[in-house]
């Protein structure tokens, strides 16, 4: 069982979305199970819980376990391929963000657009590196600060700036024969706290994160949480 994998099909999405389905999947994520044992755990008779199992098996969302024998049955115990899911931009392909049609640094929605897209790439990524059996190669870091000030924040996003900057002409090498390219995202906001109550900005705690991307670019929105990623670019998607 994978720890995440990335739903990029639209009706895998859709049944992954189906609120009795993601109980299902989150038995099955916990230990493989039988219709029969899950119908007790959720309150639906075994041919309904059976109905829905199928489905997400056609999607690769659950896969069979095993099998044993219950008197003259043959019970199939399925478990989940993963113990979560994220779904990926690529689901509602139409309209997933595009973050080179509006950049605004300062946006949080441009934020939140590159974010998507990151998922979107580094999913496609690991689909690809999973068929041809291959590892691929990423890089995170995650972590917070508190800044004392506005101030102190916004002297922290310019540092941030210039030092991936910096790295980034330093080891950018565009004529390199064989190179590849990767993506860097630097990303800073607040900190959601646990509670998820709106808090004045002077207390929200940051986040500081680290992530190795796909093509040689650098961003940073000046907000209280950083992120940074780098990972090796899928074949052209937007």
């Amino acid at each position: 069982m994978l720890d995440v994998t990335v739903i990029e099909d639209a009706e895998a999405a859709a049944a992954s979305l189906d609120p009795i389905r993601a109980r299902l999947l989150a038995e099955l994520a916990a230990g493989p199970a039988s219709a029969a044992m899950l119908a007790g755990r959720v309150g639906l008779p075994r041919q309904k819980v059976n109905y829905h199992l199928k489905a997400l098996e056609r999607h690769g969302l659950v896969e069979l376990a095993g099998e044993r024998r219950k008197g003259n049955v043959t019970e199939r115990l399925m478990r989940a391929t993963a113990s979560s899911y994220v779904i990926s931009p690529l689901a509602l392909a139409a309209v997933q963000p595009d973050p080179d049609r509006f950049r605004d640094q300062l946006s949080a929605r441009w934020l939140l657009a590159v974010g998507a897209r990151l998922v979107r790439d580094v999913g496609a990524l690991i689909t690809g590196a999973a068929k041809a059996r291959k590892r691929l190669a990423t890089y995170a870091l995650d972590g917070e600060v508190t800044f004392a000030s506005a101030a102190d924040r916004a002297a922290f996003i310019e540092e941030l700036t210039q030092g991936v900057g910096a790295l980034i002409r330093k080891y950018h090498d565009g004529n390199a024969e064989g190179g590849r390219d990767h993506r860097i995202v630097v990303a800073v906001h607040p900190t959601l706290k646990p509670e998820a109550t709106a808090k004045p900005e002077a207390t929200a705690k940051p986040e500081a994160i680290v992530t190795p991307g796909v093509t040689a670019e650098a961003t940073a929105a000046a907000t209280p949480e950083t992120a940074l990623a780098v990972a090796p670019a899928p074949p052209d998607q937007d």
